[in-house]
C-alpha cells in the first residue's frame, strides 16, 4: 500500500485509530477505557492543597482524584474548572490544568486568554493575512482569544470559520457550567476517531469498514510492539517500562565495523519517537546508547532534536549523565499500549 492510510476501527470493544505511511504503523491512538480522556473537561472540588509542592489535589466525579499542580488563590471546597492534561500512573492522581482549551482541526479557543493567534509555522504573509482576516471576522465572546492552527493551510475558509464557530459556541456552554457546586463531567474529552480527523490533516485514504486494523495489517504490526525489541539493520533497541522509567537499550548487533556504534546510535536516535509513540510510553527516559566517542555526542543530540521536533508528543531533552545516558522528559499523552494488546489481541 502507497501513500497515507488512516484505518477507524475497534479493537474489541474499544475505538482506536491507526495512522499508516507506506503500510509502515506511524501512529496509533487507542482510546482509554478506564481512565478519563485527555482533553476532557470537569468542574472539580478543592479537596486539599500539597505543601511544599504548591499543589492542590482535586475531587472528580465518581471518586477519582486529581492534581492541579499551581493552586496559588484556591482553598478547600472551591469549585473550579479543570482540563485533563495526560494520563496518570498506577496509583496516581490525573493530572489537570486550569487553562482550558477547546481544540478542534483548525481552531483553538481560549477562555481567559484574549487575542488573535496565527500557527508561527505559517510563514507565508498572504496566507497569514487571509486567517487574520478569518479570526477577525469570527463573533467570540468577550475575554475568549483564538488561535489558528497550520492545518488551516489550504483549507477552505468557511470550514475554517464554522470550526471557529461550533468550538466558540461549546467553550460559552461549557464555561457557563462554572458556577456549580459539586462536581461533574462538563465535555468526555475526544476519542480517537475525533482525534485522527483533527490531527492527522495530511490527505490520506480513510478507511472505516470493521475490521479494517485486521485487513489492512494493523494487528501484525501491534503484535509486535509486545516485544520490548526495536530491530535497526544489523541491531536494534530494546525499550522497556520500569516503575521509575524507561530504560532504552542499543546494541550494534552482528555489525563489528569500525563506524557501528556511530551507525546504530544515529538510527536508534531516529527512531526513537516512534517507538515511544507506537507504545504509548512517556516520563523519564534513559538511553543507554551503543559505546561511542564522546566526540559523536554532538551528532546524536542532533540527531534527537531533529526526531523529536516533527513529533507530536512534548519532550524535553534533559542531556548525558555522568555514566554516559542520555535522558528525556516526556509527557504523558498516551496510556501504554502493551496491557491493551494484552486484553484484546
Amino acid at each position: 500500500m502507497k501513500g497515507r492510510m488512516i484505518v477507524l476501527d475497534h479493537l474489541g470493544e474499544v475505538e482506536a485509530s491507526a495512522l499508516l505511511v507506506e503500510g509502515k504503523l506511524h501512529d496509533i491512538l487507542i482510546d482509554a477505557t478506564d481512565a478519563p480522556r485527555r482533553g476532557a473537561i470537569y468542574r472539580a472540588i478543592c479537596d486539599r492543597p500539597i505543601k511544599g509542592q504548591g499543589g492542590m489535589m482535586l475531587r472528580l466525579p465518581e471518586g477519582d482524584s486529581a492534581f492541579l499542580r499551581t493552586a496559588k488563590g484556591l482553598a478547600p471546597g472551591q469549585a473550579i474548572l479543570v482540563q485533563v492534561t495526560g494520563y496518570a500512573e498506577d496509583g496516581k492522581a490525573v493530572p489537570v490544568t486550569q487553562k482550558v482549551l477547546f481544540k478542534s482541526r483548525y481552531a483553538i479557543v481560549t477562555p481567559g486568554a484574549p487575542g488573535l493567534n496565527i500557527s508561527r509555522t505559517i510563514k507565508d504573509e498572504d496566507t497569514r493575512d487571509e486567517l487574520l482576516a478569518i479570526a477577525h471576522s469570527a463573533d467570540l465572546p468577550d475575554g475568549y482569544g483564538l488561535i489558528l492552527r497550520s492545518s488551516c493551510v489550504g483549507a477552505d475558509s468557511v470550514e475554517i470559520a464554522e470550526d471557529i464557530d461550533a468550538m466558540a459556541a461549546l467553550a460559552d456552554s461549557v464555561m457557563a457550567e462554572s458556577d456549580g457546586k459539586t462536581a461533574e463531567a462538563l465535555t468526555e474529552g475526544d476519542g480517537p476517531h475525533t482525534l485522527a480527523w483533527r490531527e492527522w490533516v495530511e490527505p490520506a485514504q480513510v478507511v472505516t469498514q470493521a475490521g479494517g486494523l485486521a485487513r489492512e495489517g494493523v494487528l501484525d504490526q501491534l503484535a509486535a510492539l509486545t516485544s520490548a525489541f526495536h530491530k535497526l539493520g544489523e541491531g536494534g533497541m530494546y525499550v522497556e517500562p520500569t516503575r521509575a522509567l524507561v530504560a532504552v537499550d542499543v546494541n550494534t548487533g552482528n555489525d563489528t565495523s569500525p563506524a557501528a556504534a556511530l551507525k546504530i546510535n544515529l538510527a536508534a536516535s531516529r527512531a526513537l519517537p516512534l517507538a515511544l509513540r507506537l507504545r504509548g510510553l512517556a516520563g523519564q527516559i534513559t538511553v543507554d546508547f551503543a559505546p561511542m566517542s564522546k566526540a559523536h555526542r554532538k551528532q546524536i543530540e542532533q540527531a534527537l532534536r531533529a526526531a523529536f521536533r516533527s513529533d507530536p508528543i512534548e519532550t524535553a531533552l534533559v542531556g548525558w549523565t555522568p555514566l554516559g545516558h542520555f535522558e528525556l522528559q516526556r509527557k504523558r499523552e498516551r496510556l501504554p499500549i502493551a496491557p491493551v494488546l494484552a486484553e484484546v489481541l
